[in-house]
């Protein structure tokens, strides 16, 4: 079942971006405490497996106490894929998690990593719970494999690659096979301006980052096959090789947004 073109690039970010940002503005002094774990969960149940001091998996707000003595800049989002490791403190089981979850949080000598379980009731029900499970990093993590670019950087290349494949997709003719992704690109030039970021972060933040939250969504439409076998093998190759370029400028623009520096 297709979502609706409304609603296809309506959907919420990634989960780590949203830890990230909370948590780096608690820290930065800029929102208490209280309201920290209900705005990175929403209406999701948000659970803590492996957090320090702990035995047994925990309730988010109970875990981040652990992070209290970290600065805003110790805490920073890395979303790797398979042959781009950028973020990643050196290798190890941390790492590789990331790498599988295409998504991760890098706080300090920890690192926290979203599972999304699935549960169902005797009645047939089913619904969802987040456990972040946190992996201890190593000490001598290169700094240099930390480093990516700022939020200037990332929106001009955001804006370079976005050109490039909305043409190619056109060209393709991706409306065809997945009709939900017009109202997503509508609504991608279109950008209103709100965000989920929490207060402290420029506007170019805040704008890259609502930006490539839409960008984020219309990516993960895009790349799923279509319904009802719409595109040959062929087809989704040419899909895919478009869509390379713009997946790795909007992965970048998210990072670069939620790790951009705070001010009061």
């Amino acid at each position: 079942m297709s979502l609706p073109a409304t609603g296809a690039a309506t959907l919420a970010p990634r989960r780590s971006s949203r830890f990230v940002a909370w948590v780096r503005a608690w820290r930065a002094g800029l929102v208490p405490f209280d309201e920290v774990a209900e705005s990175i969960a929403g209406d999701e149940e948000h659970l803590v497996a492996d957090a320090p001091g702990t035995w047994t998996d925990v309730p988010l707000r109970d875990a981040l106490p652990t992070l209290a003595k970290l600065t805003p800049d110790e805490i920073r989002l890395v979303l790797p894929a398979p042959g781009d490791p950028r973020g990643l403190p050196g290798p190890g089981d941390f790492a590789g998690a990331a790498l599988l979850a295409g998504e991760a949080v890098v706080a300090g000598g920890l690192g926290f990593i979203p599972e999304v379980r699935t549960h169902t009731s005797g009645s047939g029900m089913t619904w969802e719970t987040v456990l972040w499970r946190v992996y201890p990093l190593p000490s001598d993590a290169p700094k240099a494999s930390l480093a990516a670019p700022g939020a200037a950087e990332a929106e001009a290349e955001l804006a370079a690659a976005l050109a490039e494949t909305t043409a190619a997709l056109t060209r393709l003719d991706v409306a065809q096979w997945r009709p939900e992704l017009a109202g997503a690109l509508a609504a991608l030039r279109r950008p209103d301006g709100a965000t989920d970021l929490p207060p402290g972060f420029d506007p170019r933040a805040r704008r890259l980052f609502a930006r490539a939250a839409v960008l984020d969504r219309v990516l993960a439409l895009a790349g799923h096959s279509a319904p009802g076998g719409a595109i040959n093998n062929y087809e989704a190759q040419q899909r895919d090789a478009a869509l390379r370029p713009l997946t790795t400028a909007c992965r970048q623009a998210l990072v670069a947004a939620c790790n951009a520096p705070l001010r009061p």
